[in-house]
Parts: C-alpha cells; sequence; structure tokens
C-alpha cells in the first residue's frame, strides 16, 4: 500500500498538483498499513509457539492472497481497508516474525549477515509502484489484484522450507558460567537473565512432571499387558499404549505452557527489554516520515518529478547494500553490535536535522545516500541486537511485545508528520521531527552497562542462594 500511495502521490504531481494529496488520509493509511504488521506481534508469538514458524507461516501467505484475491471484487474504501489493509498487515506480521525466528535459530556466528541478507530486499520494494502500474495499464485494478495475488502465493512453498530446528538446551552448570562471565562478554552470551532462567526451569519441571506421569501410566500399561501378552499382539503393542499415553501428557504439557505464555509479564521485570522497546518504538516513528515526504519535498523546491523519482531508487538500491555491509561489519564482532546500531540510529538523526538544508538536487541526493547508508545500517542489526539482549528462548515475545509497541509509533508516525505539514506549510518540520526521534531513540542504549551489572549482580545473589541451599 505504500508503493500505491507514492504512485498516487506522484500522479498527483506530474498532473500539477502542489503538496500532499490527501495528506492526512492517506498519511492515516500509510500508518494503518504498517501498525497492522507490527501490532499483532504478542498474537502472532503464541501462534509461532504452539503450531510452529513454518505452520504460522504457511497461513499468512494464504491471508496475504486471500487479501489480494477479496480486493479485487471490493466497492468501497472501508472495504478495502479490511482486505487490502488488515488482511495483507497480519499475514505481513506472521510472515517478518516467523522468518526472523527461525533465522536465529539457523544461525549464530553468522546471524547479523545472514540477518541483512534476508531482510535485503526490502530496500528493493521501490520497483513495485512502477510494475503494479504496467499490472494497471494492462489488466486494470481488478486484474493487477488477483495478478499481485498469484504473486503472494508463492511464498507457500517458501514457507515449507522453514524446516523446525531444535535447539539442546543447556545445563543449569553451563547457565550459571555464562551468568558469570557477563561482565566480560555482554548480553549475547548471558542467556541466564532472570527471565530466561525463570522460563527453562518452569519448562524443566513441567516436562520433568509430564514424563513422570507419562513413566507410571506406562508402567501399568506394561503390567496389564504382560498379563494378556498372547491377546494383545507381543510388545509392539503396548509400545503403542505407551507412546499415545505419552503424546497426550505431551499435549496437556504444551497446552499449559500455552497458556502461561498468553498471559507472561515476567519480561516487563527485564531492563533490557525496555531499553530494546523504546529504540525500537522512536525508530520506527522516524522511518516512514523521510520515506513518505521525500518526493514531495523535491517537488515543492521545484525539481522535476522524474528526477524526484530517482530518489527514491537510489535510496532503496543504496540501503539494499548498506544492511549487507553493515551485517558483515557487525559480525566481525570488533564491538558489540548494539554499539553499532546506537551509532547509526545518531548519524539518521543528525541527517534528517540537517535535511532541510538540502534545498538543491544534488544535496537532496546526497542526503538520500547518506540516510539510506545509515538507516539502512541500524535496520540489519535489529534482529542481532535483540537476540543480544534478550537470549534465543525469549526471542519470540520480546519481539512479539516490542512489535506491538513499534506498531503504535508506525500508526502515528504519518498522520503527525501530515499535521505538522498542515499547520507550517512547510516539510522541515516533519524532518526535524524525524531526526529528533532518531536522536531520542538512540538514549535507551547508553543505559546498557547498567543493565549489564544489574544482571551481574542477580547472577550472583542467585549463587549465593543456591549454595546456601546446598
Amino acid at each position: 500500500m505504500r508503493d500505491l500511495l507514492h504512485y498516487k502521490q506522484t500522479k498527483h504531481h506530474e498532473e500539477g498538483g502542489e503538496g500532499p494529496i490527501l495528506h492526512e488520509n492517506s498519511g492515516w493509511r500509510l500508518g494503518m498499513d504498517g501498525c497492522v504488521s507490527f501490532l499483532p506481534g504478542p498474537l502472532v508469538a503464541i501462534v509461532c509457539d504452539i503450531t510452529g514458524e513454518k505452520s504460522a507461516s504457511i497461513l499468512a501467505a494464504f491471508l496475504v492472497t486471500g487479501g489480494y484475491l477479496i480486493s479485487s471484487w471490493a466497492t468501497s474504501i472501508p472495504f478495502l481497508c479490511v482486505t487490502m489493509g488488515f488482511l495483507p498487515g497480519l499475514g505481513s506480521a506472521f510472515l517478518y516474525q516467523a522468518a526472523a525466528v527461525v533465522t536465529t535459530k539457523y544461525f549464530k556466528k553468522r546471524l547479523a549477515l545472514s540477518t541483512a541478507i534476508a531482510r535485503s530486499g526490502m530496500g528493493l520494494t521501490f520497483l513495485l509502484a512502477p510494475f503494479t502500474k504496467v499490472l494497471i495499464d494492462l489488466y486494470g485494478w481488478t486484474g493487477a489484484l488477483i495478478l499481485l495475488g498469484a504473486i503472494t502465493l508463492h511464498l507457500v512453498p517458501s514457507s515449507m522450507l522453514l524446516r523446525p530446528i531444535h535447539i539442546k538446551r543447556e545445563s543449569n552448570s553451563t547457565l550459571n558460567d555464562k551468568g558469570s562471565s557477563l561482565s566480560a562478554s555482554g548480553p549475547e552470551t548471558a542467556c541466564g537473565t532472570e527471565t530466561s532462567c525463570c522460563n527453562e526451569i518452569q519448562e524443566s519441571a513441567l516436562r520433568d512432571s509430564t514424563k513422570q506421569k507419562a513413566g507410571r501410566h506406562g508402567i501399568s500399561l506394561t503390567v496389564s499387558h504382560n498379563q494378556n501378552e498372547d491377546f494383545n499382539n507381543g510388545p509392539n503393542r503396548n509400545r503403542m499404549f505407551l507412546k499415545t499415553n505419552e503424546e497426550s501428557y505431551g499435549k496437556k504439557a504444551i497446552s499449559w505452557s500455552c497458556k502461561q505464555k498468553l498471559f507472561d509479564v515476567s519480561l516487563f521485570k527485564n531492563p533490557f527489554f525496555y531499553i530494546f522497546t523504546w529504540s525500537f518504538l522512536l525508530s520506527q516513528l522516524a522511518y516512514f516520515i523521510p520515506t513518505f515526504h521525500l518526493v514531495a519535498r523535491a517537488k515543492t523546491l521545484g525539481i522535476d518529478i522524474m528526477d524526484a523519482s530517482y530518489l527514491v531508487s537510489v535510496a532503496g538500491i543504496t540501503e539494499t547494500v548498506s544492511q549487507i555491509i553493515s551485517g558483515w561489519v557487525a559480525d566481525q564482532n570488533w564491538i558489540k553490535k548494539y554499539h553499532y546500531h546506537k551509532s547509526y540510529l545518531i548519524l539518521c538523526g543528525i541527517t534528517n536535522l540537517l535535511a532541510p538544508s538540502a534545498t538543491t538536487f544534488p544535496l537532496l541526493m546526497t542526503y538520500t545516500i547518506f540516510f539510506a547508508i545509515f538507516s539502512g545500517g541500524y535496520l540489519a542489526l535489529i534482529l542481532p541486537v535483540l537476540v543480544d539482549l534478550s537470549g534465543n528462548s525469549t526471542v519470540h515475545r520480546f519481539l512479539g511485545l516490542a512489535s506491538f509497541f513499534a506498531g503504535m509509533a508506525v500508526l502515528s508516525g504519518p498522520p503527525l508528520a501530515g499535521w505538522l505539514y498542515d499547520y507550517t506549510q512547510t516539510y522541515t518540520g516533519s524532518f526535524y521531527f524525524s531526526g529528533t526521534c532518531y536522536l531520542l531513540s538512540s538514549v535507551s542504549f547508553f543505559f546498557v552497562p547498567l543493565a549489564e551489572r544489574w544482571k551481574k549482580s542477580l547472577t550472583r545473589k542467585r549463587e549465593d542462594c543456591n549454595q546456601v541451599r546446598a
């Protein structure tokens, strides 16, 4: 929808229109489309825990495809808001989070580079606007939506490639060793946080009790079988009963675990969650504003609309290359990943604060390139930084809750920028607002050392308690 709005605004300027077209309304629609991709984060986390990432991704593919196909029958704007805004947005939330969590399971040493490669195609979405225009010119908007639905249906076989992987859990001694070395290694090696440790202890106890119950019932089945061995056709029959009994208790354990995760609020006791969510919220609030207003600002400066469209193309290509380079650099582990992330956010803020001084096409192109470099740098590191701060045991819930709050920011960002334009009749206020949000988003990462010291003291207290009990 963002590309369609960009195309609609471009056509408006080609026809001689001044300023943004339906600025508040289109900004609200852009924010609505983006926020639906973030707000269902907690729901996505629960569904992925129940069904697995592959099943959730396949479901998402059908949601996106169904949204486009049903939109071909649309007769009103509210109808399109549901079929082309809500359904594809909800599907995008499932697709993004499932793929992101699977990536964290597949890769450890090269997580930043693999994440950058996986999401680098997002920088090339500017190609969708001319591609959609060609489809509309050839087949009309109804045929274009049907073809887009057919294209997105290819997400089903690609989702089937998300093979489940089972991570071997570490022993308590390993977790304690990692907790004791927190100050030397940083949060990326500290899986033994308060939240993750509590969750692992609960899940371990749950599994042990389940196995004990399954074992007791299995013994009773064995006794009854030995008394009637000829009737029950040998030991295979007994193993079948035992397996069935264990599966029934396993399903009950999974159901209880999902109920616990649904009402789990332990993340709100984790300071790293607040650090990441603050940064994620403000950076998403700021990101869409320059992207949405770039071409419109170029038009108000008297730049030809065709030249202005090159800005979007250059930004997309530069952002793609920047993500890959940023991921490779971060994986070298010269410094902690959150330092790179923090630096990119600060540079994005400074670049946007300087954007109003770009009043010619060469200066505007310079701003576009630098902003694309810095934004691509921090976008590639969102997931690796999240993993470093959260630990793999809570990635789903960590990302889901953080995405929920970021969705609120995405919903409010474009309308706020539109209101600033209506109030000032200039785009400088929007870029100043974006730059300020970027600078504020980097502030929380300065508190990571304090959170590390808090975690270290918590680990020591837990070790002391274990020694006293021993």
